[in-house]
């Protein structure tokens, strides 16, 4: 099969001719119909993470299924399916407790080192990046990371489902648990921003603030739910923000992944209110939440938030009907559909900017 393959650290993405296995145990063999361009996988790729390389990178995936292993049970060929980074055991304490986004066991997901590899080229195994390896014709994935979805939703949006609206949405509905009537900041307004934006909006907060740098981003933060903008590079966020809010905010989303912005967080949570670092910042980086009495008085909180706290077989599915149901805005999430030999411009014109998601749609 054709697959995009990263060869090493800095050297981009080159569509390649790689073998792939047939599904054992309880892995899935699904034909990749849209594939999402996430701007962790261009990370990866640029910078040394220790990830091992060469590499298949990709995991925003939606598709069908075409084949089942022997002891595959929750979908059967035909079933159309997104693919969800969260890789999980099922049977931990950490699982067993509803923190199945926080599985210790991991490799539980992945084929044994005595075991042939599930990906290979030239004779060589290849690096399935988080279990997945999307950015190819067809995936081998155990079923723990698939989630069956409503066979109407298009492959593109579906796509979107397995990361950015998880993490985003799921910050807001279930990390940070929104109320109606809350108030709401949300600090960069890329996918992961505005499914934030969205989440909110399904929760009934009532006052959504979307902050960033980028006035044509702020305007399409409207159109999921954004009640008031502000332009940071224009104007002073934390005091306009503690002015609209009386204050501070209830619950305040980094998004971005910056040391600056993540103080600036903590400096617009109102009393009784909380912090959620969702973006992934540099290693090394740091913030200072100031003293302990400080906090103590104001008695908010500060939360790293992990692919929110999400139950991929539960909330996937949901999302997916929420769209069907024009209750969720995935459309305008969806900037452009490419090739898979593509990948490379696509992720120039993201940091160009004016890109919120490229889909492969056509391998």
């Amino acid at each position: 099969m054709r697959a995009s393959v990263s060869l090493g650290t800095g050297k981009g993405f080159t569509v390649r001719d790689v073998s792939i296995a047939t599904p054992i145990g309880r892995e899935v063999a699904v034909e990749v119909r849209a594939s999402g361009l996430c701007h962790s996988d261009m990370h990866l790729v640029s910078a040394d993470f220790g990830v091992p390389m060469p590499a298949v990178f990709g995991h925003e995936v939606a598709g069908i299924v075409k084949a089942v292993g022997p002891e595959v049970t929750t979908m059967v060929p035909g079933d159309h399916v997104v693919a969800c980074l969260i890789q999980f055991c099922g049977v931990c304490v950490v699982c067993t407790s509803g923190r199945s986004y926080a599985c210790p066991n991991k490799q539980a997901t992945l084929r044994r080192a005595n075991q042939p590899p599930r990906l290979s080229m030239d004779g060589e195994a290849l690096n399935q990046a988080y279990g997945i390896g999307g950015f190819a014709e067809s995936v081998l994935v155990h079923e723990n990371q698939l989630a069956v979805v409503n066979r109407l939703i298009p492959f593109a949006q579906a796509s979107l489902l397995g990361c950015g609206t998880v993490t985003g949405a799921g910050a807001a509905i279930n990390s940070a648990a929104v109320r109606v009537g809350d108030t709401v900041v949300v600090i960069g307004t890329g996918g992961v921003g505005l499914n934030t934006i969205s989440g909110a909006r399904l929760a009934g907060a009532l006052q959504i603030i979307a902050i960033d740098i980028d006035d044509t981003k702020l305007e399409v933060a409207k159109r999921f739910g954004a009640t008031e903008t502000i332009n940071s590079r224009e104007t002073d966020a934390v005091q306009v923000v503690r002015a609209l809010t009386g204050g501070g905010a209830t619950h305040v989303f980094e998004v971005i992944g910056l040391e600056q912005t993540q103080a600036q967080a903590l400096d617009m949570v109102g009393t009784g209110g909380g912090a959620y670092f969702v973006g992934l910042a540099k290693p090394g980086a740091s913030v200072q939440m100031g003293s302990s009495l400080e906090m103590l008085r104001a008695h908010s909180s500060v939360t790293g938030v992990h692919m929110g706290s999400t139950n991929l077989k539960k909330d996937i599915p949901m999302y997916a009907e929420l769209y069907l149901q024009g209750r969720l805005n995935l459309d305008d999430l969806v900037s452009q559909e490419i090739t898979l030999g593509e990948i490379d411009e696509a992720y120039a014109q993201l940091e160009r900017g004016g890109i919120i998601r490229s889909v492969i749609t056509s391998f």
